[in-house]
């Protein structure tokens, strides 16, 4: 333990430049004194580690020294899958090996390309969730990315959209979407998607598994991604819309930007007619009223009914 922290105060002493004891002991929640001893066992391993006292002093290295012993524990090497998303590090328990990992990166480059590496970091976030949206409690996610990384088996509670049941699953990956996180597990010979959130219990078991023949987490996303969408806006809706509708259409949904952007010419009036994928009538047309009075179903009859019916309910209850 305290071999890893001598090589990580070493690293950060090169990458930031001069820090005071007080700062080091609050970046490893040590004490200041744990931290002189730290320095005094560098300086005796032949480190050039030196001290200024008073005010804007502290410790630094002798201009020039450049440390080339880093190399990376199993769980930083892990941690760097995830090192264009901190946030994502954090949630499954390995934000202090990513820390650690790409203090050890740039420690290994060259002095600019180390400081180009930390002015690059300071200048990019990513931050996953959509506006207005807290992801849901993932509670059970530090664990369970323990076990996708060891190979473990898992015992779970799981609750759908439908129904509460136990599963025993071999955790082959996990997914990060808009903001929520999913896992994809195999169970009685097949892969599935299961919401990490929905997961009321985990038990991490003995036993061990191996992962399907070339499975590949990315590319078995993409299909199941695509699957789910042709089979959840499998209805199609044929409308007219004006100029402005057109626009609203494009911010509304990937599938109202792709009704827009198939659509034919204006007709004389301005309005288009487009073809676009709903879920149903009452989900389509509670999406459509978003545009207004900018919009006209053609068909099917039942979404425009639908439609319809709304503007009734919404005119009578502002009518006086």
């Amino acid at each position: 333990m305290r071999a890893s922290r001598l090589l990580a105060i070493l690293i950060l002493l090169q990458n930031r430049g001069r820090l005071t004891a007080e700062r080091l002991a609050a970046e490893f929640e040590v004490s200041v004194r744990t931290v002189y001893r730290d320095i005094d066992a560098l300086s005796a391993a032949g480190v050039p580690v030196y001290g200024d006292p008073g005010p804007g002093g502290g410790f630094a290295l002798l201009d020039g020294y450049r440390t080339r012993l880093t190399g990376m524990a199993g769980e930083e090497a892990e941690a760097m899958a995830l090192a264009g998303i901190p946030e994502a590090a954090d949630a499954v328990g390995l934000g202090g090996a990513l820390a650690s990992a790409f203090g050890k990166l740039l420690a290994a480059m060259p002095e600019a390309g180390g400081k180009r590496g930390q002015a690059a970091a300071a200048r990019f976030h990513i931050d996953p969730a959509d506006w207005y949206r807290a992801g849901d409690p993932v509670p059970h996610l530090p664990t369970l990315a323990r076990a996708v990384l060891d190979q473990r088996r898992i015992a779970v509670r799981y609750a759908s959209w439908t129904q509460q049941r136990d599963w025993t699953l071999d955790p082959l990956g996990l997914v990060l979407k808009g903001g929520e996180w999913y896992l994809v597990a195999r169970a009685k010979g097949r892969e599935g998607t299961y919401r990490v959130a929905g997961i009321e219990r985990l038990a991490v078991l003995d036993a061990g598994f191996a992962p399907p023949p070339h499975f590949d987490l990315p590319g078995w996303w993409k299909l199941a991604q695509q699957r789910f969408e042709a089979e959840l806006f499998a209805t199609t809706a044929q409308l007219r819309a004006s100029a402005l509708g057109c626009e609203r259409l494009l911010r509304l949904s990937p599938r109202g930007r792709a009704a827009v952007e198939a659509a034919g010419p204006a007709d004389g009036s301005g309005w288009r007619t487009l073809t676009m994928a709903i879920e149903n009538s009452d989900h389509g047309a509670r999406e459509l009223l978003s545009l207004g009075a900018e919009f006209e179903v053609l068909e099917p009859m039942d979404l425009r009914e639908r439609v319809r019916a709304l503007g009734r309910e919404i005119a009578t209850l502002h009518g006086s």
